[in-house]
């Protein structure tokens, strides 16, 4: 880790011996500025179950700015699209140095817990969960079980 800023080095021995529960972030080997994230989908959630693989990018002005962030499995939610980006405050107009990694991650798993569908990224995912949240649920559902179980 030589040459990385000292906040992120004690931020990554924090998250690797404070592991968050239902989080694994490891960062790579050839790179620590970049994090193999997998995310536990929430109990009572319609993502439960699931393991949400995620990209993570810290850029060398990091805290400032906020991390750099891709969901890999696709994920039926209205603030995720089909990229895998994430909309969510604080990977964008809130972000603030006093955010750590473990919070970042911690926020991206409430939210596949509490989808924003009056804030989306995916419009037509957003529509139809305001219109019919019972079938987007079961869809989101679906989408867990068919795109984010085996990927532990």
């Amino acid at each position: 880790m030589a040459g990385l800023p000292y906040r992120l080095i004690k931020e990554t021995q924090r998250l690797l011996a404070e592991p968050v529960p239902g989080i694994k972030a490891e960062p790579k080997e050839c790179n620590a500025q970049y994090f193999h994230v997998v995310i536990a989908g929430l109990q009572d959630s319609p993502f439960e179950g699931g393991a949400f693989k995620l990209e993570l990018f810290l850029p060398e002005e990091y805290p400032m700015p906020a991390p750099k962030e891709r969901l890999m499995p696709k994920t039926y939610h209205p603030n995720v699209n089909k990229l895998g980006r994430i909309c969510l405050d604080i990977l964008k107009d809130k972000c603030s140095p006093a955010l750590q990694i473990s919070t970042v991650l911690l926020s991206i798993q409430a939210l596949l817990s509490a989808s924003n569908p009056n804030d989306p990224l995916a419009n037509e995912v957003a529509e139809q969960w305001k219109t019919c949240e019972a079938q987007a649920i079961e869809t989101a559902r679906a989408w867990t079980r068919l795109y984010a179980t085996n990927n532990l």
